[in-house]
């Protein structure tokens, strides 16, 4: 990895809109490139490959197992993985993954930056997981979750950004970008 990249870590409960805001980001700033993750779990209605590299489990491991992940985990009895970054390419990365993800990260990378968004409120948020069509034993446990991916991320955070409102959020992170780039 080039000594200038940084890595730009998004973490926060499910549907709090790191998706959205990571595309954004990377629509808009030339200097960052989206690390696409790997899932066994199938993919959602609104989903495609550009979204996730939606590969079978046996594939995965076997990608474990080579040393392809800059970090995995297994969540709901899916797996989750960030491919390690093409060390020819300089940009900064950003990386959209849970709040273990970005502790095995750090545990690699001490300088990674950790950007926790967050929901406005829980209602908001819940609101948000059901409109994505996940069926509601799906929804459930990412509630169930989210406050203690909260404290978690709480914990490893070197900023907050509440995602109340779309263009607010991407500009306040495009704040925090400008002062690391300084």
């Amino acid at each position: 990895m080039s000594s200038n990249r940084r890595t730009i870590i998004l973490i926060g409960p499910g549907g709090v809109g790191k998706g959205t805001l990571a595309r954004r980001l990377v629509e808009r700033d030339e200097h960052l490139v989206l690390s696409r993750s790997w899932t066994t779990r199938p993919p959602r209605p609104h989903e495609s490959e550009a979204d996730y590299h939606f590969v079978d489990r046996a594939t995965f491991e076997a990608a474990a197992r080579a040393g392809q992940f800059y970090e995995w985990a297994e969540f709901q009895g899916q797996l989750y993985g960030t491919p390690r970054p093409d060390p020819s390419d300089s940009r900064d990365l950003l990386l959209e993954i849970d709040v273990q993800g970005a502790e095995q990260i750090l545990a690699q990378d001490s300088e990674a930056v950790v950007i926790l968004v967050l929901p406005p409120s829980p209602e908001v948020l819940e609101a948000r997981l059901r409109g994505r069509g996940d069926d509601e034993s799906h929804v459930r446990r990412r509630l169930e979750v989210a406050a203690g991916e909260i404290d978690r991320g709480r914990l490893i955070r070197s900023a907050e950004v509440v995602n109340d409102d779309l263009e607010r959020a991407t500009s306040q992170i495009f704040s925090i970008l400008e002062g690391l780039r300084r």
